[in-house]
């Protein structure tokens, strides 16, 4: 199992605009359709992945607990389902309601979105207050398949607490850890060219 870590998207970037299908409504779901929030969490994520396994159950709890108090949250997908048939759309929409993900499952077929975002891993968490900035990337919390550490989503909890709080955020966070996105053949963005694997 090869650790990606998070590519760290610089703090304060724009959240990059998108448009994509919810694969459990069948509706397009688009970044203009989420302004107005109290902020806006977008997770890359998959089905497969071990390290998106591991905490999807946590996952689901978090996106209710969090959407109730008012933060907009989107998952989105985009391995390449020709060589992962298991992160394709239909199982998207059968893993959304097994697991009880309240926020819309986005399928970003071109993988465009995930360049956009700079993503690298799965999952990959971007933390966007009510103005669209970039205020956190990093890791949901200390668990990792294996090592024993409970879940409980401590850092990423304490950025969107102090979002919905519209308080700062701290600068010092620590990278997302997981699979790396399964890049189409040739697709592979300059970005990704070297990251670390840990």
């Amino acid at each position: 199992m090869v650790k990606t870590a998070s590519t760290m998207l610089p703090l304060g970037t724009s959240a990059p605009d998108f448009s994509l299908a919810d694969t459990v409504s069948g509706k397009s779901v688009s970044l203009t359709d989420l302004r107005g929030s109290k902020g806006l969490l977008v997770i890359v994520m998959c089905n497969h992945c071990p390290f998106v396994v591991h905490l999807q159950s946590a996952l689901a709890e978090f996106g209710k607990e969090y959407q109730e108090k008012g933060l907009a949250i989107v998952g989105i997908s985009s391995n390449d389902v020709d060589g992962y048939p298991q992160d394709g759309p239909e199982k998207m929409s059968e893993k959304a309601r097994e697991v009880g993900y309240s926020f819309p499952y986005l399928y970003d077929a071109t993988q465009d979105v995930a360049k956009a975002y700079k993503a690298a891993c799965t999952p990959d968490f971007f933390l966007f207050d009510a103005d669209q900035k970039l205020v956190y990337r990093g890791q949901f919390d200390d668990s990792r398949p294996g090592n024993g550490s409970p879940i409980t989503g401590a850092d990423l909890r304490a950025a969107c607490d102090a979002v919905l709080a519209s308080q700062d955020v701290p600068a010092e966070q620590r990278p997302s850890i997981g699979c790396n996105i399964k890049w189409k053949a040739g697709a592979e963005p300059e970005y990704f060219t070297g990251q670390p694997a840990v």
